[in-house]
């Protein structure tokens, strides 16, 4: 092997998303804003950096990141997590002073620049309802949406069984339900394992580590059964809790996925 051979680079936006600085389009912005050098020079647009290079942030930058919110909002049925379509509103519309969890313990106070590039991290179907979370943090965003991050998130998912709707369990085959925890494929991909058991006769609780379109909705149809009802209760160490349908609540400082 060359021991001369140059080391790989990377483009710096994309490099410091991956060290968790920041996200890709917030490192433009720094650099943009000469917030960011690299091996001790302010770094320019574009710049590609090797691993051993040393990147330092301005405090203004850090500052700045420090204002930015995470919301957790619990969602309600007919509400899409992003852009609206098809005439139902995306979720963040409920995000207002009159719909701010009264129990709430942060410190923070809302204004409507929260609102300002706040964005989903991750899916919520539309007539799914649960924890949904809104962040204006691209290194949460990242947390929780990257194709590696690996993120656990928890359902509860009420189900039937043909014609049966009542006591599901003893109806339902056990190597149906071994199928569920592995086995399936969706878009001619395997799914990752699943831990699936069952809540009560008529429910089950899935906890995926990945976020296929309608993945837990597609998984019960490959087995027979129907998603009658959906909710995520929990996504990483964040639970839904007692935060009340239609209301949300900052993501605490010391809050951690």
């Amino acid at each position: 092997m060359n021991s001369d051979a140059p080391a790989t680079t990377t483009r710096l936006n994309k490099r410091m998303a991956e060290l968790g600085l920041c996200s890709r389009r917030e490192a433009d912005e720094w650099i943009a804003r000469g917030w960011v050098k690299v091996d001790g020079a302010v770094a320019t647009m574009g710049l590609q950096v090797g691993p051993q290079a040393r990147i330092d942030i301005d405090r203004k930058a850090r500052g700045q990141q420090q204002e930015q919110v995470t919301i957790l909002l619990h969602k309600p049925i007919g509400y899409v997590s992003g852009q609206a379509e098809d005439g139902y509103e995306p979720a963040k519309v409920l995000v207002q002073p009159g719909t701010h969890w009264k129990e709430d313990r942060s410190p923070r106070r809302f204004s409507p620049g929260q609102l300002r590039s706040l964005v989903p991290a991750g899916r919520l179907d539309i007539d799914s309802t649960g924890l949904l979370v809104l962040t204006q943090d691209g290194r949460i965003a990242r947390q929780l949406i990257a194709e590696d991050a690996g993120m656990e998130k928890e359902y509860l998912v009420r189900v039937a069984f043909g014609a049966t709707a009542t006591d599901v369990q003893s109806a339902f085959p056990p190597a149906q339900l071994a199928r569920l925890r592995h086995g399936l494929s969706l878009d001619g991909q395997p799914l990752k394992p699943a831990q699936v058991d069952w809540q009560n006769p008529e429910q089950l609780r899935f906890v995926l580590t990945e976020g296929k379109k309608r993945q837990i909705r597609r998984m019960c149809e490959a087995v027979g059964l129907k998603a009658v009802g959906l909710k995520r209760v929990r996504i990483g160490r964040i639970t839904l809790g007692h935060l009340p349908l239609g209301q949300w609540r900052y993501l605490g400082p010391n809050e951690r996925f």
